[in-house]
């Protein structure tokens, strides 16, 4: 995708503006449905140049509509073609009907959907369900994709994967797992939270002609997360930088029996340039952290008030939860870095405690997986999945700041706008991974980025670590310690 391709919209904003846009420019709808088609054909050339047989797969919308465009330019080019419509072809209307009705003029039949293939197929085009899906799939559809999926052909989806809610990206019954989605006219928020991962493939994005024309019609207010956003806020060093202007991080944490944690943290916040680091732990971590990474200075706390109030005195950011526990040497630590008024990036135990004594803090970022964003909200894992969308946007108005809900897609809102992480792997499912996400954003604001852009360039360089370290080793055994090399590279790289 273009770098400038990083518009996410609802699907609802995409069918509304597309009719505007047709109006402005004089467009019929059908002329629209044609470029679909022809741009879903597209990408069926170039992916699979080899194949000679395919079997298109349409439902009872213009989403089945754009099948039949895809099967008449195959037939067209010689290719064997079946289609498979599901429920009356004699039903359909508008576009859709006209597509139909030129497929036939090509000489096309339509067929409807078996439980065998009547004949081998090298792929399968997906035109069931469009974006208009927002209940549960009928039972019909959920049994023809499960044919599908059984049949274990590659497979491209049309707009979206048929099954997958196009805003959320939540299952709404069986999906179709594709190799290959195309999004027309602008990109849909569902495509890259949730659990689309495991279905949409490779996206590819077909503006239709109306890319610059749809912008100007429907504003977007959420967006992909790209390496040019975030190597735009990591700028070079001047030549006669000192530790001091690079910002002075503290990070609490590290109960008794959780050393791991809280060295994660510093050592990542160190690793993207932060000038000095201190931590406060429990006294017997004290050794461990010091020969483990000697650069961050290391302090034993034992509840007095003055001490830990020197060390907040001391700090320009704030990082707490790593570590922390909720006995009452954890929430002490709390109840101390609410005082501060200093920008924070609370995580983990912090968030539990967070959640038993809730308060609103414009200054603060929130790093909650599912999890823990769960018991923010006072609700279950299930619900925070089912928009996770809406799920950072309550946490935002109850907790304030930036919310970072963790997760496949992770999802950034700010109080205005939401971003997106396509980056990342499944090799990040293995402990530790966010206590170096939170070092890594307590870093970037120490360096003087504000919390908005700290949040999504620290997702950003977070994810994009795991990535690099699984293209060299692999996805499983990754530690989270693995990405500190990455992350340096990363965060020194130019344009």
């Amino acid at each position: 995708m273009k770098t400038s391709d990083t518009n996410l919209y609802l699907a609802s904003d995409v069918r509304e503006g597309e009719k505007e846009v047709a109006s402005r420019l004089n467009l019929e709808m059908y002329e629209l449905m044609t470029r679909a088609g022809q741009a879903a054909f597209d990408v069926l050339l170039s992916e699979y140049p080899e194949a000679k047989s395919l079997l298109v797969v349409c439902g009872g919308g213009n989403n089945g509509g754009d099948g039949y465009v895809v099967a008449k330019l195959a037939k067209r080019l010689c290719l064997n073609v079946e289609l498979w419509q599901l429920g009356d072809s004699s039903a359909l209307k508008g576009d859709a009907a006209t597509a139909r009705d030129e497929w036939l003029e090509e000489g096309g039949e339509i067929g409807t959907p078996q439980k065998c293939f009547a004949q081998e197929h090298d792929l399968i085009v997906d035109a069931l369900l469009g974006t208009g899906l927002s209940g549960e799939v009928r039972e019909e559809y959920a049994t023809l994709i499960e044919i599908l999926n059984n049949a274990e052909k590659p497979v491209i989806s049309i707009d979206v994967p048929s099954g997958l809610c196009a805003d959320t990206g939540v299952e709404l019954g069986p999906v179709v797992y594709a190799e290959h989605t195309v999004s027309f006219i602008a990109l849909k928020r569902g495509l890259f939270t949730g659990k689309a991962a495991n279905y949409v493939g490779e996206v590819h994005y077909a503006t239709l002609d109306l890319g610059d024309e749809f912008s100007e019609v429907v504003e977007s207010t959420c967006h992909l997360l790209t390496k040019t956003e975030a190597y735009d806020h990591l700028i070079p060093r001047t030549r006669v930088a000192h530790k001091g202007s690079n910002g002075r991080v503290l990070c609490l944490g590290g109960d008794r029996g959780m050393f791991g944690a809280i060295r994660l943290a510093s050592e990542a916040c160190t690793r993207v340039g932060a000038g000095l680091t201190r931590v406060v732990t429990q006294l017997e971590n004290v050794p461990a952290l010091v020969s483990a990474c000697p650069e961050v200075m290391t302090y034993d706390w034992r509840g007095n008030s003055n001490e830990i109030n020197d060390h907040l005195h001391w700090a320009d950011v704030i990082a707490i939860g790593p570590g922390l526990g909720t006995s009452s040497w954890g929430r002490s630590l709390v109840g101390y870095s609410r005082t501060a008024e200093k920008p924070m990036v609370v995580d983990a135990d912090g968030l539990n405690i967070l959640t038993k004594t809730p308060d609103f803090n414009a200054q603060r970022i929130i790093t909650p997986h599912p999890g823990e964003a769960a018991r923010l909200l006072g609700t279950s894992i299930a619900e925070i999945e089912q928009d996770r969308y809406s799920a950072a946007k309550m946490m935002q108005r109850k907790y304030g700041g930036v919310v970072v809900l963790k997760g496949a897609g992770t999802v950034i809102y700010d109080g205005t706008e939401f971003w997106v992480c396509n980056a990342g792997n499944p090799g990040m499912a293995a402990g530790g991974m966010g206590d170096v996400l939170t070092g890594v954003i307590a870093g970037l604001l120490g360096q003087g980025l504000s919390l908005s852009v700290a949040a999504r360039v620290g997702v950003w360089l977070h994810s994009k670590s795991a990535d690099l370290c699984a293209d060299e080793y692999g996805e499983k055994g990754m530690f989270a310690s693995d990405l500190f090399p990455y992350i340096r590279k990363l965060v020194n790289k130019r344009h």
